[in-house]
C-alpha cells in the first residue's frame, strides 16, 4: 500500500474518488473512459477517443475540465479549418502600425479536438509542436503553453466520407487510443430517464487544483517498478516489431511497422498510474497488461494482407500478451 501521510496521499486518493463521483453526476457509466483520461492527465499523455456518436465522449471531457478547474477550449475540426484557427496568427494593428499576436484556442490546459479526423493533415500537424514540445510558434516568436497541457481528441470510426486518416507521426503523439463502447442496458436506461427530463441541469463542483495535479504526478513518479517488469515492457514492444522472434511467426507477414519507443515510455508511465489508482506504491504485471492495448493499438501499422485476412491490431496484442514471458 502507499505510505500514508496526513497531508498528501489520503487526500489525493479521496479526491480521485470524488472526481469519478462528480463526473458521474453528468455522465452515466463510462468509468473506463474517465479512468483513461485521468491517467493521461496525471502522466502528461494525450488521449485519443474513438467511438460512434452519442457515447458522451465530448460531454465527458468538458465535464472533466470543470471538475479539474482547468482552462478548457473546444475546437470543432472541419475540412475548412486552418492551422491559424488553432494556434493563432499575427494581426496588423492599424492604430499603432504594428503586428500583434492573437493567440488561438490551443492556449489552454485542456484542449478538446472534436472529430479530429475531419480536418486535413495540415491542420492536424499544427498540433504536433504543441503536443510534443508544449510550445507554439507564431511568426518568429515561440510561446510556452501553460501547464498542465493536454490534448484530448475524438474521432468517429463510422463515417469515412469527408474524413482524413491521422498521419502516423500525429497518432504516435497520443499516449493512448481508447475505444469507447456502448453503455450497459441499465446505464442507458438511466441516461434516457435523465435526459428525457427537460429541466435537468447537471452541475459539478471543482475538485482538484493545478497544484493537486502536479502533486499527484509527483507521487505517481515515485511508484516503484522492478527491473524485471521494465524488461518485460521492452520485450512487449519488441514483439510488435518482430513477432517471429517470440514464437508468433503467423503474425510476421501482417506487421508493416511495430510500435515506436514512445510506446515503452507510455507503458511505463501508465502502469505506474494504474498502480497508484489501486493505492499501491509498486507496479504489478497486471498493471502493464491492463494498459497494453490502449497504449499499443494505434502505434502498430498492419499490412494490406492483414486487412484482407481480417487480422486486427487487438489480435496481435492479445497474442503477444499471451506469449511473451516475464523473465
Amino acid at each position: 500500500m502507499l505510505p500514508l501521510t496526513p497531508d498528501s496521499t489520503p487526500d489525493y486518493q479521496l479526491k480521485i474518488k470524488q472526481i469519478f463521483a462528480e463526473v458521474g453526476k453528468v455522465v452515466v457509466g463510462q468509468q473506463y473512459m474517465i479512468g483513461r483520461l485521468l491517467i493521461g492527465l496525471f502522466t502528461g499523455g494525450h488521449v485519443l477517443l474513438e467511438g460512434v456518436p452519442g457515447l458522451a465522449k465530448t460531454l465527458t471531457i468538458s465535464t472533466l475540465s470543470k471538475v479539474l478547474h482547468l482552462d478548457f477550449q473546444r475546437v470543432q475540426f472541419t475540412p475548412d479549418l486552418l492551422p491559424s484557427d488553432l494556434v493563432g496568427t499575427m494581426i496588423y494593428n492599424q492604430n499603432q502600425s504594428v503586428f500583434e499576436v492573437k493567440k488561438g484556442p490551443i492556449f489552454a490546459n485542456l484542449v478538446l479536438a472534436d472529430e479530429i479526423n475531419r480536418s486535413p493533415a495540415k491542420v492536424q500537424s499544427a498540433l504536433l509542436e504543441a503536443m510534443q514540445e508544449k510550445q507554439v510558434t507564431i511568426g518568429e516568436t515561440t510561446y510556452p503553453l501553460d501547464l498542465p497541457f493536454l490534448v484530448l481528441a475524438t474521432q468517429n470510426p463510422v463515417e469515412q466520407e469527408g474524413t482524413y486518416p491521422l498521419p502516423e507521426a500525429q497518432v504516435d503523439r497520443f499516449m493512448m487510443k481508447v475505444f469507447v463502447d456502448y453503455l450497459k442496458k441499465t446505464d442507458e436506461l438511466e441516461v434516457m430517464r435523465r435526459m428525457a427530463n427537460m429541466s435537468y441541469v447537471g452541475e459539478v463542483n471543482p475538485i482538484l487544483t493545478k497544484e493537486d495535479i502536479f502533486g499527484i504526478r509527483q507521487q505517481i513518479n515515485q511508484v516503484q517498478i522492478s527491473e524485471t517488469l521494465e524488461k518485460y515492457i521492452i520485450e512487449l514492444v519488441f514483439a510488435t516489431r518482430k513477432p517471429a522472434d517470440y514464437d508468433l511467426a503467423e503474425f510476421q507477414q501482417y506487421v508493416q511497422f511495430g510500435v515506436s519507443p514512445r510506446a515503452s515510455i507510455a507503458l511505463h508511465r501508465a502502469a505506474k498510474a494504474v498502480a497508484y489508482f489501486d493505492e499501491r506504491d509498486y507496479v504489478l504485471p497486471e498493471d502493464i497488461k491492463d494498459v497494453a492495448a490502449d497504449v499499443l493499438n494505434h502505434r502498430i501499422l498492419l499490412t494490406y494482407e492483414a486487412e484482407a485476412d481480417g487480422i486486427r491490431t487487438q489480435d496481435l496484442i492479445e497474442a503477444i500478451l499471451g506469449k511473451v514471458p516475464i523473465s
